[in-house]
């Protein structure tokens, strides 16, 4: 079955945030501007942007960045959500799989296992994952973009396009497979590489084996906040080669150790006492 992907185009995009707000209303998230409740200050800070950055209810982002170039200042968009990589660090850290590879390539997530442990935000090259605390039960729970996918919301499974794509009106927004995406990337990015933009360049062909969202970019990634070569740190590789397995070893070892133990005292205090109460040594 062939990978699903995004197809972003900076380009085409006015920054209308209808994707915002389909993202908010079709995955129930509450629809008001996220407070200091939620870790996010909703004060005017001299921005278009709102809200100044992702939170647990904000889970795709429109930034706005001025460059000035040939004495003239212009906007440049960029899409801030989750990238689905294909060699995600949030997956490799998961200790419950509650964020796993959907069988068309990009990353789900499965709320009801998260404990909550954090391990995917320090994972991300992006920055994406968010988590918040209830404050009665004092459970914590991560969230970040599920592609549409999330159980009772799933519009993939019923063959529609994650909402945002299908509210973007200037279609910036392409869904369809991967392979196809990759192949409509690449004639933009020569397009506009004909006109000028020598830096253009089609991000998420190679960045991680493969992301399944794609940006048709003018420039350089690091103009647009992105990092050139995002890498999963050599703390998430730890994780996931040494120290989780070594984990589960020596944690299968010690519920070794306390079987073997009760073992032994038990049969220590049954050659010790005979049914009648007496100890051997007395016979």
């Amino acid at each position: 079955m062939a990978d699903k992907a995004i197809l972003y185009d900076p380009t085409r995009c006015t920054a209308c945030r209808g994707c915002q707000a389909a993202c908010k209303q079709w995955n129930e998230n509450d629809e008001f501007i996220p407070t200091t409740v939620n870790g996010v200050n909703a004060k005017n800070w001299g921005s278009y942007e709102n809200p100044p950055d992702l939170s647990p209810q904000t889970w795709l982002k429109m930034e706005f960045r001025e460059i000035e170039a040939g004495g003239k200042v212009r906007w440049l968009f960029t899409r801030r959500a989750c990238m689905h990589c294909t060699d995600a660090g949030c997956v490799k850290v998961c200790p419950t799989h509650a964020l796993h590879h959907h069988e068309l390539g990009f990353v789900t997530f499965n709320k009801d296992i998260c404990t909550g442990c954090g391990y995917c935000i320090e994972a991300c090259p992006f920055d994406v994952p968010r988590s918040t605390r209830n404050l009665i039960t004092g459970i914590a729970k991560a969230d970040k973009c599920t592609f549409c996918t999330t159980a009772g919301l799933d519009r993939i499974a019923q063959g529609w396009e994650p909402a945002c794509v299908k509210t973007c009106p200037p279609k910036a927004l392409q869904f369809g497979d991967r392979d196809t995406l990759l192949i409509e990337g690449k004639k933009r990015v020569a397009s506009l590489q004909a006109k000028g933009y020598k830096n253009a360049y089609l991000y998420g062909e190679n960045e991680l084996d493969g992301l399944h969202v794609l940006y048709v970019l003018e420039d350089a990634p690091a103009v647009y906040g992105l990092p050139g070569d995002p890498k999963i740190s050599g703390v998430t590789l730890a994780w996931q080669d040494v120290i989780q397995p070594l984990g589960w070893v020596l944690g299968g070892l010690t519920i070794l150790g306390l079987g073997l133990n009760y073992i032994v005292a038990r049969e220590a205090k049954l050659t010790k006492e005979l049914p009648g109460g007496k100890k051997k040594e007395d016979e």
